[in-house]
């Protein structure tokens, strides 16, 4: 693959994980979010590509591991930053957020033999990764971004432009504390779930 794509915000309080507030503070959301980026960008960086960028809204902290292109995001809505991200990449890319931790290289390792375009679809109604053959910004342009049906809205974009898509599983955001508890659950060995342990051990 040419291009692996992580889109974020800088993990600083009040600006991420907004949601999470309560049961958590604002400084205790944004490091459960920095522990989500350094998840997912450990993830990123042991799966194969030629390039792994970080399109960021905010400052490179020491939670950036070594390897990464450091891209700012553009301003507008999100669906005009995902776009922005893709015109940026030449060859296959994947592209996926910060907000799923228990990622794996396993699910990022995709080959594009056989179909033009990958879709992560999310559980509250997202996309959590969009992969394309040949990046096109237009596919993502106009896409209603955080509703219940954006993922489906952004898959029929994508097959509407007579692409063959291939589906990868379905993921769990973070964005409320059940999802922190969940996703926690299911990569218990990562920097997420110990960070999630430590912030409610102190609160209590």
């Amino acid at each position: 693959m040419s291009t692996l794509l992580v889109i974020a915000k800088e993990p600083r309080p009040g600006r991420v994980k907004t949601r999470l507030t309560p049961p958590f503070t604002p400084r205790e959301a944004a490091l459960l979010a920095e522990a989500a980026l350094v998840d997912t960008l450990r993830t990123v960086a042991a799966t194969p590509a030629s390039r792994h960028v970080l399109v960021l809204d905010g400052t490179p902290g020491r939670w950036l591991p070594p390897g990464f292109d450091v891209v700012p995001q553009c301003a507008g809505g999100l669906d005009e930053r995902l776009a922005a991200a893709f015109a940026g990449c030449e060859g296959p890319t994947l592209l996926i957020g910060m907000d799923t931790p228990q990622v794996t290289p396993e699910l990022l390792t995709v080959d594009f033999a056989d179909c033009d375009a990958y879709f992560g679809p999310a559980e509250d109604g997202g996309f959590w990764a969009l992969g394309l053959a040949t990046p096109d910004p237009e596919l993502l342009r106009g896409v209603p971004m955080s509703t219940p049906t954006t993922g489906a809205v952004q898959r029929d974009r994508l097959t509407a432009a007579g692409l063959r898509v291939r589906d990868l599983p379905a993921l769990r955001d973070v964005d409320t504390a059940a999802d922190a508890e969940a996703v926690a659950a299911a990569a218990p060995g990562g920097r997420f779930a110990a960070e999630l342990a430590r912030v409610r051990a102190v609160s209590r």
